[in-house]
């Protein structure tokens, strides 16, 4: 932990974005991708792509807590500002899944507050154990999400273009944050834990998509 903000400082902001990430509206620094007024889908696609936003929103609810809780305990500054910075462009993405959910008029998950609070407790978990796992443990979670993205612009409707340009989007910049995880000391997970970290994702994909 960053000797320079105490247990209590530190309490206090993570309390402070986790109240953000779950009950405020995020505010992207980046515009929504894809045209500005995308055009009303057939309610059978409407409801196929609004499924699948919402299971990224939730992903996107994880990821803040994930990076939440990485930051918390990073031991080198460096580490911290890295993870303090992807959280914000995680931050763009959620905003952009929640806006593309009121487009298509409906909800995110009802269960973003479990999603949120089991990935910090993880995130903190893999920070405690070095600033080199915790960075191993994001590098193998943005390769896990870029295969869930391609997974999902496969199926969503053809004409959803705005859905299609906002994954496309976040697909960049999760492979973005991979490298610089990578580049900055990430060590490579045991194939154990990356199969764990591929069934939890596979439960909370499967259960966001309805609840």
């Amino acid at each position: 932990m960053d000797a320079n903000r105490s247990l209590a400082d530190q309490l206090l902001v993570s309390a402070d974005r986790a109240l953000r990430a779950l009950f405020a509206r995020p505010h992207a620094s980046r515009p929504v991708p894809g045209t500005a007024q995308p055009s009303p889908l057939p309610e059978a696609e409407r409801r196929a792509a609004a499924a699948l936003m919402r299971v990224n929103h939730a992903g996107e609810i994880a990821a803040q807590g994930l990076y939440h809780g990485q930051a918390a305990v990073a031991r080198e500054p460096s580490i911290r500002t890295l993870l303090e910075q992807a959280g914000r462009e995680e931050t763009d993405h959620l905003a952009w899944c929640e806006q593309r959910l009121r487009e298509l008029k409906d909800r995110p998950s009802l269960l973003d507050p479990v999603w949120y609070i089991g990935s910090f407790a993880i995130g903190m978990a893999a920070g405690l154990a070095s600033d080199k796992v915790s960075l191993g443990f994001l590098a193998e979670t943005e390769r896990q999400v870029e295969r869930h993205l391609d997974s999902h612009l496969e199926q969503l409707p053809a004409t959803d273009a705005r859905s299609r340009a906002i994954l496309a989007q976040m697909r960049s910049d999760e492979q973005a944050h991979g490298e610089l995880a990578r580049g900055a000391g990430g060590v490579t997970l045991p194939v154990p834990v990356q199969k764990a970290m591929q069934l939890t994702a596979k439960v909370m994909t499967s259960t966001a998509r309805w609840v």
